[in-house]
């Protein structure tokens, strides 16, 4: 008997994708080229695909197939996963949606695998050799980040997505009250060992690469050393942080030196009372100023994310906030409307309240549908505020004057506002 074939599948909603296939900075899903790091090709047939480069056919015959499930894309999951089902093949869930809502989630697989998988993803790969695979995997401890295998890119094909990407911690040491990095993984901030990750990043071939992390300042000790053995690399790269690491003068100066081009940052709000809204106080807007610019000095440009729709937002929200992207030279911004992800505070108190407006998964994008009736405009005004401020904040006028300000890598942020533009 012939090994048997293992297909893992990163989705794409439509939506999402039609937005990101017009940028020009598109970086790889790290989840499913992670998890084929674990899996033994002398046992498996192994293939990895990305919606991202097109449809998935359903008809290829597989044995075991494994889906990553976000929210929005929950159900476009559930219909891929049937389709494959229905021709024999047995399908595992893991990812966010799927260790959020389990119960739900289970109804539309054969296994299902909650939370970090670091450990009951290859117990799982083993049970199902022997035939003896249980319905539900969950990882009661905090597993071990260190040892880890590298992310098979390359099993991914040549496409339009840069296939750089590593992450060095896990977790986030903050509880804003709309995001799920609580429920999904086990309490703590936890970093890998500075010398594995290193490795990996020496072996990527391209010189550019992105840091796969939610908040790669989150341990600054931990940081500081990472950036120091990365120098020498002479990469170039982008990762995530929050407001109030960046005050760090000594932090910023070795991200510079070790490559760094780009930070997103959440900023979220211009308005101290909407970020109290969503335990999001650590952000002091007095330092947004001073601390773009001390990036800007540091040759740093700034992505910034922005969440329209907070409890204090009103209609004057859009205007206000792309007059002040502009007046700080914000190189660029990533826009949302408030999501409320299943389980966080945000989606208790709103459906106490009565205020969610649908339990269709596809409308929790943050991108294309409002989700919530918002305490001071109409869910229609919110959708078509979100959408002026990023038509008027990519276009033209706008670019040149936030370049003119950040005068800050300047035909690399060309390029990504051109690509947002394009998107858009």
């Amino acid at each position: 008997m012939g090994r048997p074939s293992l297909l893992l599948i990163t989705p794409e909603s439509r939506d999402i994708h039609r937005f990101r296939r017009g940028q020009f900075n598109n970086f790889v899903q790290l989840t499913m080229p992670y998890l084929a790091g674990f899996v033994d090709e002398a046992r498996f047939s192994l293939a990895l695909v990305d919606e991202y480069d097109g449809p998935i056919c359903t008809h290829r015959p597989c044995d075991l197939v494994a889906i990553t499930v976000n929210t929005p894309n929950a159900h476009h999951c559930y219909r891929m996963a049937a389709d494959f089902r229905a021709r024999g093949a047995k399908v595992v869930f893991g990812g966010p949606h799927a260790t959020l809502l389990p119960e739900e989630a289970q109804a539309y697989c054969d296994h299902l695998i909650e939370g970090e998988a670091e450990e009951s993803w290859p117990r799982f790969l083993e049970d199902f050799l022997r035939g003896e695979a249980r319905p539900r995997y969950r990882c009661e401890t905090p597993p071990s980040l260190a040892g880890l295998p590298h992310p098979r890119l390359d099993l991914l094909p040549r496409g339009r997505l840069a296939k750089g990407a590593v992450f060095a911690t896990r977790g986030c040491p903050f509880r804003c009250s709309y995001c799920n990095l609580k429920q999904i993984y086990h309490p703590g901030f936890r970093t890998r060992p500075v010398g594995e990750v290193i490795a990996e990043i020496a072996r990527l071939p391209q010189r550019h690469f992105v840091f796969w992390d939610d908040n790669l300042f989150g341990d600054v000790a931990h940081a500081k050393q990472l950036l120091r053995a990365l120098g020498p690399l002479q990469r170039r790269w982008a990762a995530q942080a929050t407001l109030d690491r960046c005050a760090d003068d000594e932090l910023l100066r070795l991200a510079h030196g070790a490559g760094c081009v780009y930070l997103f940052l959440g900023l979220e709000s211009f308005s101290a009372a909407s970020l109290a809204s969503v335990n999001k106080s650590i952000n002091a807007v007095e330092s947004y100023a001073p601390i773009v610019r001390s990036l800007h000095r540091h040759g740093i440009s700034v992505q910034a994310g922005i969440v329209f729709g907070l409890e204090e937002d009103g209609p004057e929200v859009f205007s206000e906030t792309l007059a002040a992207c502009e007046a700080m030279g914000i190189d660029g911004v990533t826009a949302s409307v408030l999501c409320p992800l299943p389980r966080t505070p945000v989606h208790e108190r709103f459906k106490a309240q009565g205020r969610l407006l649908t339990d269709d998964w596809s409308a929790y994008d943050g991108k294309t549908r409002v989700a919530f009736v918002p305490r001071h405009m109409s869910a229609q005004a919110l959708l078509e505020g979100y959408t002026w401020f990023r038509r008027e904040f990519y276009s033209v006028r706008s670019i040149a004057v936030r370049l003119a300000r950040s005068r800050t890598n300047l035909a690399r942020n060309l390029l990504v506002n051109l690509g947002y533009r394009r998107a858009f």
